[in-house]
C-alpha cells in the first residue's frame, strides 16, 4: 500500500481530481494556506503508483514541485477493494523516482560500508582457509556490496552522473579493501604458524573453484545481477538478492587476498580476473534488466542540483572499467574455451576401458596468468576409485588428450579418493557388483570414503 501526496495549483485542482477519479482512485483535497495550491492525498495499491503519475502527467500537471510517495499499512475507501483486485498479482515496475530512491536507500555511508566489507572479507578468508562453507556463507550475509552493484545501472538509465561515479568508486575501493584485509589476515595466519606455509591452496575445495573465470562462474554472476535488477524494480526487499551478489564476489576477493599472502602470483591473477569478470557481468546484467524494462526511455527525474562528480571524472572511471572489461573479456573467453577442452579431454581419457573403476569428481584448471595467449599451467583432476588402485598412466593419458586438443603442454595431477562398499543392510559387495554399471549412480550413495591418497 502506498499513499501519494501531490501539490497542485488551485486552477488544476478539478482537472487533477477528475483524472484520478476516472481511474477509481479515492482522494481528499487539502487546501494549503501559505500557497496558492492544494494537497492531494491518494491511497493506492503499490502497483498503481505508475498509473497515478501517468493520469496526472497526461493532464499536464507538473509533479516535480512537491510529490511524495509514502508507505501505508491499509486503506478503507469506497474503491479500495476494487483497486486491490485490479492490481493484485500484476507486475508494474517502480517509477523512475521510486527506483532512484530505493537504489539510494541500498547505499551505506562510506565508513560503515568500508568496515563491513573488511569484516566480511576477514570472515570469508577464515572460511576458505579452514574449508568451511558455513563460515563463507556468513561472510556473504553481512557484505554490503549490493548497493553499489545496483546503483551504477540506475544512475546510467536516469542520467545521474553522481550515482554512477559513487557506485563505480565504491565497488572498486570496497573490493580492494576486501582483498587487502584478506591478504593481511592470511599472512598473519601463515607467518604466525596457525596455517602450514606449504598448504596447497588449489587443493582446498572452496578455493579451488575460484582459480580462474569459467562458464559456470559467469552464469552465477549473470543470474545474480539479473535477479538483483528485477528485485530492484519491484516493491519487495533485495536483502536476499544481496547475499547472492556477495556470494559471487566476496569469497573470490578473499581468495585473491589469500593468494597474495601465499606469494602465489599466478593464483592471485587468476582469482582477480575471476573477480573482475564477475563484477562486470553483474553490472551489465543489472543494466540490461533496467534497459529492457524501458527505464532509459522514461522521463529522467531531476537529480536535485549539481553533483560531486564531473562528467570528465565519470568518463575516466568508465574508461578504466572499459579497458579492464576488454582485457578480462578476452582472457575469460579464451579460458572458458580451454576449460571446455580440458573437460572433454578428461572425459575421453577416463572412458578408456583401463579406467573403468574411476569416476571424475571435479576438474580444476590453474592458469599461468590472465593473458589470452598463455594456456593453463596445471590441471587437477579428482577421481573416485573402487576396486583396484588408479592406474599410474591416467595423468599421462589426460595430459596427452589435453595437448592434442589445445596444443598446450600442461602438468596434470590426479587426486584419487578410495572408496569401499558399505555393509548397510544385508547387501554384500558381490550383490553391488552384480547390479552393474547401469545402477552405479544409485549405489554411489552407499560408498564410504576411506582416505584420499
Amino acid at each position: 500500500m502506498r499513499v501519494l501526496h501531490a501539490v497542485v495549483s488551485s486552477e488544476n485542482r478539478d482537472t487533477a481530481r477528475e483524472a484520478l477519479e476516472e481511474r477509481d482512485y479515492s482522494l481528499i483535497v487539502i487546501p494549503l494556506d501559505d500557497t496558492d495550491g492544494v494537497l492531494l492525498e491518494v491511497p493506492l495499491p503499490s502497483n498503481a503508483i505508475g498509473d497515478a503519475f501517468d493520469a496526472l502527467e497526461e493532464e499536464g500537471i507538473e509533479l516535480e514541485e512537491y510529490t511524495v510517495v509514502t508507505s501505508g499499512e491499509a486503506a478503507m475507501t469506497p474503491t479500495s477493494e476494487t483497486l486491490e483486485q485490479r492490481y493484485a498479482g500484476s507486475y508494474d515496475p517502480l517509477t523512475g523516482v521510486e527506483l532512484r530512491s530505493k537504489a539510494r536507500d541500498l547505499s551505506r555511508d562510506r565508513g560503515s560500508y568500508a568496515a563491513l566489507m573488511i569484516l566480511s572479507a576477514l570472515i570469508a578468508t577464515a572460511g576458505l582457509l579452514i574449508n568451511s562453507p558455513a563460515i563463507v556463507v556468513g561472510s556473504m550475509v553481512i557484505a554490503p556490496i549490493v548497493g553499489p552493484a545496483l546503483t551504477a545501472g540506475v544512475g546510467t538509465v536516469t542520467g545521474d552522473r553522481g550515482m554512477i561515479g559513487d557506485s563505480l568508486w565504491m565497488q572498486l575501493y570496497g573490493l580492494g579493501l576486501a582483498i587487502a584485509a584478506s591478504a593481511l589476515l592470511a599472512a598473519s595466519f601463515r607467518f604466525g604458524g596457525f596455517v602450514a606455509p606449504t598448504l596447497d591452496l588449489p587443493a582446498l575445495d572452496l578455493f579451488g573453484v575460484r582459480l580462474a573465470p569459467n562458464a559456470l562462474s559467469l552464469v552465477v554472476g549473470a543470474a545474480a545481477g539479473t535477479a538483483a535488477g528485477i528485485g530492484l524494480t519491484t516493491k519487495g526487499p533485495t536483502s536476499i538478492i544481496g547475499v547472492m551478489i556477495s556470494a559471487a564476489l566476496i569469497p573470490t576477493a578473499a581468495a585473491s587476498g589469500i593468494a597474495v599472502a601465499w606469494l602465489e602470483p599466478n593464483l592471485a591473477i587468476g582469482t582477480a580476473v575471476l573477480l573482475v569478470a564477475t563484477l562486470v557481468v553483474v553490472n551489465l546484467a543489472v543494466l540490461t534488466v533496467l534497459v529492457v524494462l524501458g527505464y532509459h526511455r522514461r522521463e529522467r527525474p531531476s537529480t536535485g542540483g549539481e553533483t560531486d562528480w564531473s562528467w570528465a571524472t565519470v568518463g575516466a572511471i568508465l574508461a578504466v572499467c572499459l579497458v579492464l572489461t576488454l582485457i578480462v573479456g578476452v582472457a575469460t573467453a579464451q579460458q572458458t574455451i580451454t576449460d571446455r577442452e580440458v573437460a572433454q579431454a578428461t572425459d575421453d581419457a577416463i572412458n578408456d576401458p583401463a579406467h573403468d573403476n574411476l569416476t571424475v569428481i571435479s576438474i580444476q584448471t590453474q592458469y599461468a596468468d590472465m593473458s589470452p595467449f598463455t594456456g593453463p599451467r596445471e590441471v587437477t583432476v579428482t577421481v573416485s576409485e573402487t576396486g583396484d588402485a588408479a592406474p599410474d598412466e591416467l595423468a599421462t593419458d589426460i595430459a596427452t588428450e589435453i595437448e592434442e586438443r589445445t596444443d598446450e603442454s600442461v602438468a596434470v595431477r590426479v587426486h584419487p579418493q578410495e572408496y569401499e562398499y558399505s555393509s548397510a543392510g544385508d547387501a554384500t559387495a558381490s550383490e553391488f557388483e552384480a547390479a552393474g554399471s547401469s545402477s552405479r549412480s544409485s549405489l554411489d550413495t552407499g560408498f564410504v570414503p576411506v582416505t584420499p591418497r
